[in-house]
């Protein structure tokens, strides 16, 4: 691979860089060249004579396809070849002749391509801003296509507001006329973006918007590469940022335009070790340079740390939330839980604040009667221990669990390490365990992505009860966030399943392809212990969002949920991005999807109302979207998705 090897990405991760290529009936040749000579990984190639309309074609005559489907076999056009539409096609076009042309040849083109099983073929931009009769044609081929990916391409533009002359009534945001298209389509799976780069970017947040879309590639014209000191070609600062972040999401790379550098000439020893036994030259690509420098910028990229590729396979798969009071955890899900030592290390740290608060050193022999509730297979226990023993104070510890398969591990684990005279294991739902005596400390880990999903505020509220009154709990608050995504990916795999079900359901999902629109804000929050008379875990809070005015419109296809929890004064842990903790890995973010997208315009705010609903026998979410445009309540009643009590 020209990108080469590199540790930490995975065969599906990006590190392929294409090359467009003009027509040519010998595509044998033309791969060869490009791939063995230029050492590109495939070539962008039309498919069909330019200079073909069909009004014009005889009748009977032969479709003027660039080569026979024999010429190459069929893993050769799969893996080495992307269909390139003939640019001239303009579906929109106000002569009635050139738009039937179109049409007719958009289809057989893209007939073409799926007989010869390529895996993608680029349409070419729509012509102007309005492109229906031109989304309607490639919708309509959308709908009987096999596997095929179609790439729209579009160029990346967008003028700044204080760019623009100020009697201009015309404002280019190429993301507008995706949009337009995409809409249009349905938002249909197969329909992807190839960006065309050019040489002047947009803004940081106007970019950042396209990889929560479905880009596919980037296609880099020689033009946009300026010269270094060495007269190569290299990029910009800017540029080379966002390539780098085009490999983090798995975007391919191509190569086009004509060389634009006039490249130094090897000295004559070196020139003279390029020759063949011939005596004659090697031939070198001509943008052989370009593809060196891309690949050059690969090879530079940090490897992913072994978090990171812990979580690789993750990567924008949804999960349904766990349910940890209707359900018994298994061992592998507690094995992945206890590997992540920055969580358990939080929780020592805050443990041991509350003991040396709890029990002041001239009282250091007093022993603390400390529960941990959830005990699961004992990690909290062996955090409190070791709380204990750094601190120097005492403990008797009850560790109440309900999963009768962790206690059975419980067991063991205190005969193991010998702690039989400290620890007393009680296999009882938290809810309903009348205990000897009152606890001074009352540890959980209950907290859920969302915070409060995983019914924490119902659980600690049953255990709050052998809580002596001046007792602390760990953890003393958590809040949930909410925050709008751009994620056309998990918006289109929501929509896959083809119900309602599924769109008013919250999943757990390690986000990638994503674009975070605006910093997140809080919604709910729940402190412990709670005295209050009226109680309730009801919540409901109204929230406005306003995307930054340089980023544009943008299509808000959900929510990422977050939490922050306060475990003991200062000791925090949670996975809001602005303020996570570490290198830890117990909780992805959740995504509340929308059943329809909403696009938000420049300047607009966005309007979001949450609910967490309390019934007899669940806990659940509604959800919607007031501005810019009203949405239907999603889970109403919990009639999809809920946490049963």
């Amino acid at each position: 691979m020209p990108l080469g090897e590199k540790a930490g990405f995975e065969k599906s991760q990006s590190r392929y860089c294409g090359v467009e290529t003009e027509f040519n009936d010998d595509i044998p040749q033309l791969l060869n060249f490009n791939l063995s000579t230029g050492s590109f990984d495939f070539v962008v190639a039309p498919l069909m004579n330019p200079t073909y309309r069909p009004s014009l074609l005889e009748k009977d005559g032969v479709l003027p396809f660039a080569a026979s489907d024999l010429v190459l076999s069929p893993s050769q056009w799969s893996s080495h070849v992307v269909g390139k539409l003939s640019s001239w096609i303009d579906l929109d076009s106000e002569d009635e002749a050139l738009r039937i042309d179109s049409e007719t040849t958009l289809k057989q083109e893209i007939a073409w391509a799926n007989h010869l099983s390529v895996q993608a073929c680029i349409l070419p931009p729509p012509k102007g801003a309005s492109c229906a009769n031109y989304a309607r044609c490639v919708n309509q081929i959308l709908q009987g296509l096999n596997n095929m990916q179609l790439w729209l391409r579009i160029p990346l533009v967008k003028t700044d507001d204080d760019a623009m002359d100020a009697n201009s009534t015309s404002f280019i945001d190429s993301w507008e006329l995706w949009n337009s298209f995409r809409l249009l389509c349905e938002h249909h799976g197969q329909l992807s973006i190839a960006l065309d780069i050019l040489s002047s970017l947009p803004s940081v947040n106007s970019l950042g918007r396209w990889f929560g879309e479905t880009v596919a590639a980037a296609i880099i014209n020689t033009d946009s590469f300026l010269t270094n000191g060495r007269g190569y070609p290299c990029l910009s600062k800017r540029h080379q940022k966002l390539i780098t972040g085009f490999f983090n999401h798995s975007i391919q790379i191509v190569i086009s335009g004509k060389p634009a550098h006039s490249i130094p000439r090897p000295s004559s020893d070196l020139a003279a070790n390029n020759f063949d036994n011939n005596g004659e030259s090697p031939q070198r690509h001509p943008l052989r340079p370009y593809l060196d420098y891309v690949g050059f910028l690969f090879q530079r990229m940090d490897p992913l740390p072994e978090q990171e590729r812990f979580e690789l396979g993750y990567r924008d798969f949804l999960q349904s939330p766990l349910q940890p009071l209707m359900d018994n955890l298994e061992a592998q899900t507690y094995e992945t839980f206890e590997r992540d030592s920055m969580k358990y290390i939080q929780y020592q740290r805050a443990i041991s604040k509350a003991l040396l608060d709890r029990v002041p050193d001239d009282k250091a022999s007093a022993t603390t009667v400390l529960m941990v509730v959830g005990a699961g297979r004992g990690p909290l226990v062996r955090a409190s221990l070791q709380a204990a023993e750094e601190t120097g104070r005492k403990l008797k510890i009850y560790a109440v669990e309900k999963n009768p398969n962790a206690v059975v591990t419980l067991h063991s684990l205190v005969k193991l390490e010998g702690w039989e005279d400290i620890v007393t294991i009680i296999s009882c739902d938290m809810r309903f365990w009348d205990a000897p005596e009152k606890a001074d400390i009352l540890v959980s880990e209950l907290l859920g992505s969302f915070g409060d999903n995983e019914l924490s505020p119902e659980c600690l509220d049953g255990a709050q009860r052998f809580l002596k009154q001046d007792g602390i709990s760990i953890p003393s608050s958590y809040t949930s966030f909410i925050q709008p995504l751009t994620a056309a990916k998990l918006y289109n795999d929501v929509k896959s399943h083809k119900d309602l079900v599924h769109f008013e359901t919250a999943y757990v999902v390690k986000m990638h392809n994503i674009a975070r629109l605006t910093p997140s804000q809080p919604v709910f929050t729940f402190t412990h212990p709670d005295y209050s008379t009226k109680k309730s875990n009801q919540r409901y809070k109204r929230l406005q969002f306003e995307i930054p005015s340089d980023t544009g419109s943008a299509m808000v296809h959900g929510f990422a949920g977050y939490f922050d929890a306060e475990l003991y004064k200062d000791v925090h842990l949670g996975i809001e991005p602005s303020i996570a903790t570490p290198n830890m890995f117990s909780w992805f973010a959740i995504f509340f999807p929308l059943r329809t997208p909403v696009c938000v315009k420049s300047g607009s705010p966005l309007e979001v109302h949450f609910w967490r609903c309390c019934g007899s026998s669940k806990v659940w979410y509604e959800w919607c979207v007031a501005s810019p445009n009203a949405s239907a309540i999603h889970n109403s009643n919990g009639r999809s998705y809920w946490v049963g009590l």
